[in-house]
């Protein structure tokens, strides 16, 4: 068998894949659409991309010509923040802690408390809050340190 010359060649292999082409059509039209839509989500992703890294690529470009500040605005620490007075005594007592307190957090400190303690919190409930799951807790709790 000779050899045929390539463009001769090339122009049966063009035939061949286009008549294959056209015996798949059938099914290829079905998954045309989804084909379709899959291709515009992949070419907008990569413009989102490429738009990405222009803008990073820019903010580097940029940083060249701002002054960086000393210390931004979001960066404190703790040595940096002023400090603050002792507060008294009475300030630090079981009751401003209490205040703090979500039901399930006083319900978790409960045992922690002494017999004294309950009855400062519960006394304090009654004259500011008054929710009535808080003054049952403390009172439950209160009677039975009482009842041992």
């Amino acid at each position: 068998m000779s050899s045929f010359p390539l463009p001769v060649r090339v122009a049966a292999g063009l035939a061949a894949t286009a008549v294959e082409q056209a015996r798949r059509l059938p099914t290829t039209l079905l998954g045309l659409p989804v084909t379709v839509a899959s291709q515009a989500l992949q070419a907008s992703m990569r413009v989102q991309q490429q738009i990405t890294e222009l803008a990073i690529k820019g903010d580097e470009a940029l940083a060249v010509l701002r002054t960086p500040e000393e210390q931004p605005a979001w960066a404190t620490f703790d040595e940096d923040e002023p400090e603050e007075p002792e507060a008294p005594a009475e300030e630090r007592s079981v009751v401003a802690e209490y205040e703090e307190l979500t039901l399930p957090q006083l319900r978790g400190r409960l045992r922690s408390f002494t017999e004294d303690d309950l009855a400062e919190l519960l006394a304090h409930e009654q004259r500011h809050g008054q929710r009535p799951e808080f003054l049952r807790m403390l009172q439950n709790r209160l009677d039975r340190l009482r009842d041992q």
